[in-house]
């Protein structure tokens, strides 16, 4: 596990992450991460996977397909 100090940065508040953890997320700077919360209410930290993002679109485009379906089911 990795403490992480939160810091004031400008008007907002951050956490610095150090080399060893950019280097396990493959990450550098100007690079976007996700925190993203997981079924079990942790949260989890993830870099961009194209992968995903193409999961992500495919989903988003049946749900736009079968909204009206989906919303009935829903009900």
């Amino acid at each position: 596990m990795i403490a992480l100090k939160v810091t004031q940065v400008g008007n907002s508040l951050g956490v610095v992450l150090p080399k060893d953890a950019l280097n396990d997320l493959q990450v550098g700077k100007g690079d976007t991460l996700y925190l993203t919360r997981a079924p079990d209410g942790s949260m989890r930290l993830s870099a961009y996977s194209e992968v995903v993002a193409e999961q992500i679109d495919a989903a988003r485009s049946v749900m736009r397909q079968y909204r009206e379906t989906l919303r009935a089911l829903s009900k």
